[in-house]
């Protein structure tokens, strides 16, 4: 891996790097504690919605497998 020390880097390396720094100059960082509550509060809102979790009734389940009988004639 390059190392981003002045001695190291040409023009473009340090165009390239500056173009970098200025895209994610305006990025909003969010805090990774602040991130998982807000997803664990989102989960919890939504978790009676949620069909792995309350299971839909067999008669609404619109992807239960289908019954296929043979009929001899």
């Amino acid at each position: 891996m390059q190392s981003y020390s002045p001695r190291y880097l040409n023009i473009s390396e340090f165009v390239r790097v500056v173009r970098l720094l200025k895209t994610n100059r305006g990025q909003n960082i969010t805090r990774v504690s602040k991130a998982a509550a807000d997803l664990m509060a989102y989960c919890d809102a939504h978790s009676c919605d949620d069909p792995l979790i309350s299971p839909v009734p067999t008669s609404e389940n619109p992807f239960r497998e289908k019954k296929f009988f043979c009929a001899l004639l």
